[in-house]
């Protein structure tokens, strides 16, 4: 798999080998090495523990990773386990809901809400029983904001991608945010899911692609900084433009921004406007298909309306798709192996692409 390594240096290197696109080998080794290893998004704990409900069962990256989990939460401390009872592998908790144990429908194995083994029926018998393995293993788990995310077997801090979220989103009032989910929208795309990805990591393509989106920013100061398994675009606005108030101390204080778009490692979007946030997660479907959900929070619902904010999130999602879906069919052609990156415009690609070829080779 070094065949996926890229040179440091963006002016010397070569994309990634098209063969990651669309062999069988690369698709099984990134599950493993990019996102059983990666921070997944997992969704809203205030909206999945809603009510008096205590238990979540869901699956993280259903057709790709395929893994039962399960949020549990104790007072005010919410935790994470394999939805797997330690005694046959059955599901353990099958509905959301309020318990006070939960007790697998198998066989009876109790446990309590901290996830430690407490009975079993027709185990007094068993020697050296029970052990460690026999409590449920915590997943890792951390909350940021109206989000929370689970790694199998994380390869970095959780912190490390959400300090750099926080210096440029801290000044946002999240608990004024409404979970605007009637905006909510699944696509699929016809691409793998680095494709998608790569697209979203570049401005290159805007003032080609997305003629209205290019209306609202001033593509000549469109900035990519690359940050510590993060990256961020800066949109800065034209005169017409709505633009945030940034407080003194932001990164961009002085300037007039009109967007943010940020990338964290390996398929979370955060799309940053003044009228609020929506979040795109991207999730592996199969090497040539793709589901990408985007999430709506609104602060100001004025300015959303005032910008036509899902109109203008379904047309660019629309063009993404068809410049994503067409440069899929180029890389299996026989015909292309690896391209050049643009210095000045494609550092976000070049940084995507690294990562996953240090992953992908570890």
């Amino acid at each position: 798999m070094e065949k996926y390594k890229i040179v440091d240096d963006i002016r010397k290197a070569e994309t990634m080998d098209s063969s990651f696109y669309h062999d069988q080998e690369a698709w099984e080794l990134a599950k493993e090495k990019i996102f059983a290893n990666g921070w997944n998004y997992i969704g809203d704990p205030e909206a999945m523990l809603a009510g008096d409900n205590n238990v979540y069962p869901f699956t993280l990256l259903e057709k790709y990773l395929d893994e039962p989990l399960l949020l549990v939460q104790q007072r005010d401390e919410i935790n994470c386990f394999p939805n797997i009872c330690t005694h046959r592998g059955f599901k353990l908790v099958q509905n959301p809901g309020k318990v006070k144990k939960m007790t697998c429908a198998y066989h009876g194995r109790r446990f309590g809400l901290d996830g430690q083994f407490e009975f079993m029926p027709e185990f007094k018998e068993v020697e050296d029983f029970p052990r460690p393995c026999d409590h449920l293993s915590k997943v890792p788990f951390n909350t940021w904001k109206n989000t929370c995310f689970g790694s199998i077997n994380p390869a970095i801090e959780f912190s490390q991608i959400s300090e750099t979220l926080d210096r440029y989103l801290d000044f946002l009032p999240f608990n004024e945010f409404r979970n605007a989910s009637e905006y909510n929208e699944d696509y699929i795309v016809n691409a793998h899911w680095a494709l998608y990805l790569e697209n979203y990591m570049e401005g290159f393509h805007i003032p080609f692609v997305h003629q209205d989106l290019n209306s609202i920013i001033d593509y000549g100061k469109y900035k990519t900084e690359i940050f510590d398994h993060v990256v961020i675009q800066t949109g800065y606005s034209d005169s017409s433009s709505i633009k945030f108030d940034l407080p003194e101390g932001h990164p961009e204080y002085g300037n007039d921004v009109t967007a943010f778009y940020i990338w964290a490692y390996p398929n979370f979007m955060i799309n940053c406007y003044p009228w609020g946030i929506q979040y795109n997660v991207v999730k592996p479907v199969t090497p040539t298909r793709t589901r990408v959900k985007f999430i709506y929070y609104v602060w100001d619902q004025e300015i959303f309306d005032f910008m036509e904010a899902t109109k203008l999130a379904d047309k660019t999602e629309r063009e993404d798709e068809f410049v994503v879906e067409e440069v899929q069919k180029g890389v299996s052609s026989r015909f292309y192996t690896k391209g050049r990156f643009s210095a000045k415009r494609e550092k976000g690609v070049h940084y995507f692409q690294q990562l996953n070829a240090k992953y992908l080779n570890s």
